[in-house]
């Protein structure tokens, strides 16, 4: 068995799958009775698809820090649907709320207290570009992690300093995509 560190992967790209992607190596571990934690930053609707798989996995732990939505409840129930209204990205935008700052925080605790087998910081390149976070300050949580921990990246626009800290970068390119060529709305179960 090897000594080295479990690898840095980042995915990145204007295409979709990048958080996708990243769940699969948290599920993959969870099954397998490892521990695994996704953080979403800027997220905090509260009825994505994923948050439901932490109910079927005990090893899996995943937490949204951001904006909740005010009729989460009726489209975790199917009752209602996202009306875009933008309420939920215009106060995750916003400098004057914690929630990065409290997502980088838990990250830290987590890697220093529990050693997951997988981190996933999930959107983080959103709250590093709106300046809600520094490059630096990612980077100390990546130079901090145990050697087990593998952790994963995700978000557009990754920056440069971070990808050059990566053992893996993927970056997702939609060809085709119904949302955008074939006009269909995000469905539940499938886009969140």
């Amino acid at each position: 068995m090897s000594t080295a560190a479990s690898p840095l992967l980042i995915y990145t790209g204007d295409g979709k799958g990048k958080t996708t992607a990243a769940l699969g190596h948290a599920v993959a571990a969870a099954a397998c009775g490892r521990r695994a934690v996704v953080v979403q930053f800027q997220k905090g609707g509260g009825y994505s698809g994923e948050l439901f798989a932490q109910t079927c996995l005990p090893a899996l732990t995943i937490r949204q820090f951001g904006h909740g939505c005010s009729i989460a409840a009726r489209i975790r129930s199917g009752e209602d649907t996202c009306r875009k209204c933008g309420e939920c990205f215009r106060a995750n935008r916003d400098p004057a709320n914690p929630y990065a700052a409290q997502a980088l925080e838990y990250a830290a605790r987590v890697l220093r207290d529990e050693r997951p087998a997988v981190l996933v910081l999930d959107e983080i390149s959103h709250a590093v570009r709106r300046g809600l976070l520094s490059p630096g300050q990612v980077a100390a949580l990546l130079d901090a992690r145990p050697p087990e921990t593998t952790i994963v990246l995700t978000g557009r626009h990754m920056p440069d300093e971070l990808i050059a800290l990566a053992d893996s970068v993927v970056e997702c390119r939609a060809v085709k995509h119904p949302m955008k060529d074939l006009k269909i709305d995000a469905r539940r179960g499938i886009e969140y």
